[in-house]
C-alpha cells in the first residue's frame, strides 16, 4: 500500500507532469494505487496524493476500477451542482463543491489506448475532483470565503500537525 500525501505537502499544490511511457513500473504503480485508493475507502486517486507528480489517476464508482492517464477535461456543461467533498489527503475537513453535471475527458488507459469517457453524475465529479489534483488544486480552493474562514482552525490543525511529526 502508498502512503496518502497529506496537506499542505507542497507536492499538492504542483502541476503534475505528462506521462511520457507506460512501463511496467508505472502498472504496478497504478495497481499500487487502486489498492490503496481501496484501502482507504476513497473512490477515486490521483498520483501527487501518493507522492509522484504525475498525471496518473484512478477511481471506482462502483463499476470497477479505471485509470487515466494525462487525462484532460475537453468538453464541460454549463450546468453545475453543489455538493460535499472530501478527499483521502485533507482528513477530516468537507467543502461544498460545485462542478459542472457533465463532462467530456480524454485521456489514455493503461494499456496506451486513447479513450474519451463522457460522463455525468458521480463520475463526473470524480474526474474533475482528481483531474483538480493533477493541476495542484484542492477542494479548500472551491469553498466560499465563509467556508474558508470556519475551516481556517481545522487547516491551522493539519498544517502543525505535519510540522510535528
Amino acid at each position: 500500500m502508498l502512503k496518502i500525501v497529506k496537506y499542505p505537502d507542497p507536492i499538492l499544490r504542483q502541476k503534475a507532469n505528462r506521462i511520457q511511457d507506460i512501463d511496467s513500473d508505472m502498472r504496478q504503480f497504478t495497481d499500487d494505487m487502486i489498492e490503496t485508493m481501496y484501502l482507504d475507502e476513497g473512490v477515486g486517486l490521483a498520483a501527487p496524493q501518493v507522492g509522484l507528480s504525475k498525471q496518473l489517476l484512478v477511481l471506482d464508482i462502483g463499476h470497477g476500477p479505471m485509470t487515466l492517464i494525462n487525462p484532460e477535461i475537453v468538453k464541460i456543461e454549463d450546468a453545475s451542482d453543489t455538493i460535499e467533498e472530501g478527499c483521502l489527503s485533507i482528513p477530516g475537513i468537507r467543502v461544498d463543491v460545485s462542478r459542472s453535471t457533465h463532462v467530456l475527458v480524454r485521456g489514455i488507459d493503461d494499456k496506451g489506448e486513447t479513450i474519451e469517457i463522457e460522463a455525468d453524475g458521480l463520475l463526473a465529479r470524480v474526474l474533475q475532483h482528481e483531474i483538480d489534483h493533477l493541476n495542484g488544486v484542492l477542494i479548500i480552493d472551491h469553498a466560499s470565503s465563509l467556508q474558508r474562514t470556519l475551516l481556517k482552525p481545522k487547516l491551522k490543525k493539519l498544517e502543525n500537525k505535519d510540522h510535528d511529526t
